[in-house]
């Protein structure tokens, strides 16, 4: 795989609904370009693409996996990326490399979810688009109908390339003399024909459509030649923005004659090779030696370079800009840095990612493999940034947060077959608080005597509501507690505040007033005050009308419009409330709400379910709240039970 020239490289990132058939696409590729003498299946695990021992296992891609065809003097760099929702990080990093997207449309099923969430990425990254229908052997299938389904869906942008007049008129609307032309009935040039049709494919006005059966080779090598002939030629249009070392935005053009620069949009945590960085030759040619980390502000030696096909290595001693390469072993790089020459900083913006919509909590099957775990997770998350790792210093729980059960469902299994380490999935605590609504006061008397010096500490403090977590004050008079020793009253507050008496919940929004108490000459000191005043504490709160609080979080949820009655329905069950609705483009709702912490864990999984994947939402810690009285029993008596 060498001789190619920017010119002769294209990057194609393959997106679309789970199972449409892109790992397969590749495999016809493959077969057509005489790479391989027969047609890989995902059922056999024996496929280019989904080589990882889970994605074989599991049949279905997990990762982004970059597979080159040479075909026709050009070199098409395919990254193949997973369908399942869970895996969307692996698409908005995987189109970072890429100058176009194959949005693949299985011709049986017609346009699915994934078909929509692929295409609303597409327009988010502003990458020029082609729809591929495929499976065009299967039963009963309506090929124009589909297409046509595709025009009325995306918009009249979404042209066959067959179709000329319909094809004419889009590319006369891309430029004004060409339009000028058009309405004066003169035909295009060859040239302005193609001109036009590129420019419009680059600008996102004009979305091709093609066929193909990656099952019997038909439509494969048009497809081959469709993507070298009109995917917008990188040193042409593709341009990159980043800051420089002041922070002031530059852009690097695709040109090997530019400094040097390069994206990491991948990392690889290979059990033989180690860490593999895969990244896209922004500007400049690659070869070893030293480049430097924006990031890090650190130089990163790049010892060896290699292309992937799959799992297969291609040993290369450069890359030149426009084309994709892997370095093993480098020490600070990671998905999102941009390596370039220390003498002409750029820092391109890093990969990003969705937040999480689905947390579990994560904890050991054997005691003492906490360490494990958490060196464990750290290194998945090098290769899979688009989960997140908390640890809950309240609930002392350690959470993945993920798109979903079977992103977190993998994390657990690449845990135990590259770490040998096994944990459990349990739900997440709720981080409950305890208060007063009333006001008490209170007599704390510690006394104790028992042979040679004693200890004597007596407090009377007066407890209520307040709008600051802790609140301290004394109004001591004629010395009836030494001023040294009010010190060691607050902290014994302090520390009693960790756990208040219902259920054991850290206790917040109260203020405590040191007005009286006696001391002892010799018995008394900070330890007996300190006793004293937590006596005081536990008596003072329980005849202040201890009350539960619960975590309270603002929900934004984003939904088309049919599944409104749905979603609000749900709400009320989780005891929420609608606070408002905006409308968003493409006939989605975005729906305001707040609701208990406790009602929303598993909310992922319903969304999914009652929108059929088309609904997604965030959420944020907005305040605490009072549990209503029947709940706040139940949860009392549980946490006692737990505790007996």
């Amino acid at each position: 795989m060498k001789g190619y020239t920017s010119d002769t490289i294209r990057n194609v990132v393959l997106v679309g609904h789970g199972g449409c058939g892109k790992t397969t696409l590749i495999e016809a590729a493959l077969l057509a370009t005489g790479v391989i003498n027969r047609l890989g299946r995902i059922e056999d695990g024996n496929t280019v693409s989904d080589y990882d021992k889970m994605e074989i296992e599991k049949g279905y891609s997990i990762s982004t996996s970059i597979v080159p065809v040479e075909y026709n003097k050009h070199k098409i760099n395919f990254i193949d990326t997973p369908g399942y929702f869970d895996f969307v990080g692996e698409v908005y990093s995987g189109m970072r490399a890429a100058e176009a997207a194959v949005i693949m449309v299985d011709a049986s099923s017609g346009i699915q979810v994934g078909t929509e969430k692929a295409w609303k990425i597409c327009k988010e990254n502003g990458i020029p688009t082609f729809f591929l229908v495929n499976k065009i052997d299967k039963e009963n299938v309506d090929v124009e109908k589909v297409i046509e389904d595709l025009k009325n869906t995306f918009g009249t942008s979404v042209v066959q390339l067959s179709e000329k007049e319909a094809l004419t008129e889009a590319i006369a609307e891309t430029d004004e003399e060409l339009l000028e032309k058009y309405f004066n009935g003169e035909e295009f040039t060859e040239e302005e024909f193609n001109r036009g049709l590129s420019a419009g494919i680059a600008s996102g006005d004009i979305i091709p459509v093609l066929t193909s059966c990656a099952l019997d080779g038909r439509g494969i090598k048009e497809f081959l030649d469709t993507i070298i002939k009109l995917v917008p030629i990188a040193t042409k249009y593709a341009e990159y923005k980043g800051v420089d070392g002041n922070n002031n935005e530059i852009i690097r053009k695709c040109d090997p004659n530019e400094p040097v620069s390069a994206f990491v949009f991948k990392t690889i945590a290979d059990p033989f090779v180690g860490k593999i960085s895969l990244f896209k030759v922004t500007s400049g040619k690659i070869s070893t030696g030293e480049l430097y980390n924006t990031r890090m502000d650190k130089p990163e030696k790049i010892g060896n370079l290699f292309l992937l096909r799959g799992k297969t290595h291609f040993e290369t001693d450069s890359a030149v800009a426009g084309d994709i390469v892997a370095a093993s072993k480098l020490q600070f790089a990671q998905t999102g840095d941009t390596l370039c020459e220390k003498a002409n900083i750029i820092k391109y913006p890093g990969v990003f990612f969705p937040e999480p919509s689905l947390y579990m909590a994560v904890q050991p099957k054997e005691k003492g493999d906490d360490e494990k775990i958490s060196s464990g997770l750290s290194k998945l998350m090098e290769e899979d940034p688009s989960f997140v790792l908390e640890r809950n210093t309240e609930t002392h729980q350690t959470l993945i947060g993920a798109q979903g059960e079977i992103q977190i469902g993998i994390i657990v299994a690449k845990l135990k077959d590259k770490f040998g380490v096994g944990v459990e999935l349990v739900d997440q605590k709720v981080p409950y608080r305890e208060t007063i609504k009333g006001s008490s006061d209170v007599q704390g008397k510690h006394k104790k005597q028992s042979g040679g010096a004693g200890q004597y500490g007596d407090v009377h403090i007066r407890f209520s509501p307040s709008q600051e977590v802790f609140e301290f004050s004394e109004e001591l008079f004629g010395g009836s507690v030494p001023k040294n020793y009010v010190p060691a009253v607050e902290k014994g507050l302090r520390e009693s505040m960790e756990k208040g008496p219902l259920a054991g919940f850290p206790v917040v929004n109260i203020k405590a007033v040191l007005y009286d108490g006696s001391y002892h000459e010799v018995d008394s000191n900070e330890m007996a005050f300190k006793i004293a005043a937590s006596l005081a504490f536990k008596k003072g709160i329980v005849e202040a009308k201890p009350i539960l609080l619960e975590p309270i979080m603002r929900v934004e949820i984003l939904v088309p419009e049919e599944y409104m009655g749905d979603i609000m329905g749900d709400m009320n069950k989780r005891r929420g409330k609608i606070l408002g609705m905006e409308p968003q483009p493409g006939g989605e709702q975005k729906v305001l709400a707040e609701a208990p912490m406790a009602e929303m864990f598993k909310y992922a999984i319903t969304l999914r379910s009652m929108t059929q994947a088309r609904g997604s939402f965030t959420m944020k810690f907005e305040r605490y709240e009072e549990v209503p009285a029947h709940l706040a029993e139940k949860i009392i008596a549980e946490h006692k039970a737990e505790e007996e």
